[in-house]
């Protein structure tokens, strides 16, 4: 899998943009704010239909634009297909795939895929749970594109019934609906987050172990927001049972507080290493072994589960890492897939690879 060529009009920092990269590594050389990041954004928003930063979509157009472009070939499969989103300061964006206008955002999904490394996911295990929860989430989308759906219901539930508590009533009736709404949608989503740990447990250890240059026992861990530690064997409906109980027994601390304090929103993935909580007793260099361990399970089981190696993103990660792990994640990188890897500096990447410098006036 992998972008053909890609063509942005008044996105991000980019008027008018046309590029091919190259099918294997490419590298994006160019000074901080010459708009490295916003190429693997768009081609992340392509994937995920969220941006990379977790900005809004009107915060994608150009300052001197109403609307933003993106275009691009995408092979996979065998077949190529042309991709092509506009999204506007105000209103729905639209997406077309082969000229054909898609009803729902979400059937894009599947159409590419992509693993992206950002330099905040190197403090994926020592920050709190947030970032963890999206790992999950992200690559569920990956893995399983029905999955967004379910995020995107779960979190229409939680908004509403969170519109419903700041009211400050107590219509026990139509908390009841909430409950059950905000349940069906937030099983779903604790399942596919199992579903994700049980893909990724198994390689977990062969990526931590590529970059530490030694064994180490580690693995998934996740307590829930009303304290549960073993989800592995429960299905989405027991989930949603659980939860819905969870969620009844919390409306005394949720009318006190005037929000939902119970779901998936506020769950607590983790890491193990060694049988330990990497969180608090892993060192920094530990911690973030297991970030780059983790990221490299996920492109592998997306590529071993869907038949094609997703494309994978680093953004300005090397200048994060000191030179043993920088090699070792040189080392590691999945071959026959193609890279974007961004650096202000040519010397900061032990990578070959097409070399584009970037300037705000586009590549050469």
């Amino acid at each position: 899998m992998n972008v053909v060529w890609l063509s942005l009009t008044g996105f991000r920092s980019y008027l008018e943009l046309e590029w091919r990269p190259d099918e294997g590594v490419n590298l994006l050389i160019g000074a901080n704010g010459a708009g490295k990041t916003n190429l693997l954004e768009a081609i992340a928003y392509v994937s995920t239909l969220r941006s990379l930063r977790s900005v809004p979509d009107e915060a994608l157009v150009n300052d001197d634009s109403d609307v933003a472009v993106i275009r691009t070939g995408v092979v996979g499969g065998g077949r190529e297909r042309l991709v092509e989103m506009e999204l506007r300061r105000a209103g729905r964006r639209r997406v077309q795939i082969d000229k054909t206008a898609v009803r729902r955002s979400a059937d894009l999904l599947g159409v590419l895929r992509v693993v992206a490394f950002l330099p905040d996911n190197l403090d994926l295990v020592k920050r709190g749970p947030a970032l963890r929860r999206d790992l999950l989430d992200e690559t569920a989308v990956q893995l399983w594109p029905t999955s967004y759906l379910d995020q995107m219901e779960y979190e229409r539930a939680l908004r509403q019934r969170n519109a419903f508590l700041k009211l400050g009533g107590r219509d026990v009736v139509t908390l009841a609906v909430w409950d059950s709404k905000l349940a069906q949608a937030g099983g779903k989503v604790m399942a596919r987050r199992v579903g994700v740990m049980d893909v990724l447990d198994p390689i977990l250890a062969g990526s931590y172990r590529d970059i530490a240059g030694e064994t180490a026992a580690v693995a998934f861990t996740y307590r829930t927001s009303w304290g549960d530690r073993s989800l592995v064997s429960r299905s989405a409906a027991e989930m949603t049972q659980r939860l819905g109980e969870a969620l009844e027994a919390g409306h005394h601390l949720d009318y006190e507080r005037r929000m939902t304090m119970v779901g998936p929103h506020r769950d607590e993935p983790g890491f193990l290493i060694a049988g330990v909580d990497a969180r608090t007793h892993a060192s920094q260099g530990e911690q973030r072994t297991m970030a780059l361990a983790v990221k490299l399970a996920c492109h592998r089981a997306i590529a071993e589960i869907t038949g094609g190696n997703p494309v994978l993103l680093l953004d300005d990660v090397f200048s994060e890492l000191d030179s043993d792990r920088a090699a070792a994640l040189a080392k590691s990188l999945p071959p026959e897939t193609q890279t974007l890897i961004t650096s202000a500096h040519r010397e900061d990447l032990p990578v070959s690879g097409r070399v584009w410098g970037v300037t705000p006036d586009g590549l050469r």
